[in-house]
């Protein structure tokens, strides 16, 4: 908790799904055709998320956090569950995905799927290791009714996490295409002020959100007594762009995934790969600490 109210530094993203698996792999120079069903896939990307994990610089000192997908929670690396080789051999505090996906858009929202799991899963995390969880739903339109009840669906969830002494991360990613982009970053900041306020003294959870149109638009979220920490999704900007974007915005880290990603490559020979990543966590880094 210590490390990540700190926040000198960046949670790293590590938690594709399987939706979103193949286009990891292909950005990461595997393509479709290469792999066959879903377990070499999973192999595939386990192996992606394993080398930037035991890349010299992918430590605490620069990725206080790391979220990761159930079933690389479930695996090792270097010969440890994955959890433990974030914490004790990186300094990386380790996040759990607990989403299930998204349902269909009503009032301009993606509300999550149902998680019948959730409790279960939430013994079998606290059991692993882990400190926080990650869930993620969506908003497409600066519609009221539509915010109200995604950001509601988030906090009555994140209460169940608390439950199991997680840290829950609330994301209600506000999609950056939609023309009405900067409403929907009031009426979100509404919103979320409403719940973190209506929280009990020893409930904390931590927000995961898009950048904003107006640095700093989510100050009072970041100064708030019931958050650990605000971080930033990069949500389809560039790393550059989401760089800039985040180094106007004090107070909020990143926690960028295909940003991170960007330039990494099967190819690459390790001291490439290291090379690469290097960078792009030092840039991430800078961007995190600026403001």
């Amino acid at each position: 908790m210590e490390q990540i109210k700190a926040g000198q530094g960046f949670i790293a993203a590590l938690d594709q799904s399987g939706g979103s698996t193949p286009k990891a792999l292909r950005l990461y120079g595997i393509e479709e055709d290469t792999y066959s069903g879903d377990a070499e896939m999973y192999d595939l990307i386990h192996a992606m998320r394993s080398r930037i994990a035991q890349a010299p610089a992918f430590t605490g000192e620069k990725v206080i956090g790391a979220i990761l997908f159930e079933m690389t929670m479930d695996r090792t690396i270097a010969g440890k569950p994955t959890a433990t080789f974030m914490w004790e051999d990186r300094g990386v505090v380790p996040f759990l995905k607990v989403d299930k996906g998204l349902e269909a858009e009503v009032n301009g929202a993606q509300m999550m799927k149902p998680m019948p799991d959730l409790d279960a899963l939430c013994d079998r995390a606290v059991k692993a290791g882990i400190f926080g969880t990650k869930m993620r739903s969506v908003i497409n339109a600066a519609n009221a009714d539509g915010i109200k009840a995604n950001v509601a669906q988030q906090f009555e969830v994140a209460k169940q996490i608390i439950a199991h002494g997680l840290v829950p991360i609330i994301e209600p990613e506000i999609n950056i295409s939609i023309p009405d982009k900067a409403a929907a970053e009031d009426l979100l900041l509404a919103e979320l002020k409403a719940h973190l306020d209506a929280l009990a003294e020893d409930q904390t959870v931590m927000l995961k959100l898009t950048l904003p149109e107006t640095p700093n638009h989510y100050k009072a979220l970041v100064d708030h007594p019931r958050v650990a920490s605000v971080v930033a999704l990069s949500g389809g900007y560039s790393r550059a762009e989401a760089n800039a974007r985040l180094a106007k915005n004090a107070g909020v880290i990143a926690s960028f995934s295909r940003a991170l990603t960007e330039g990494l490559s099967a190819q690459q020979s390790d001291d490439e790969f290291n090379a690469t990543i290097a960078d792009t966590i030092d840039s991430i880094y800078q961007a995190s600490i600026a403001g």
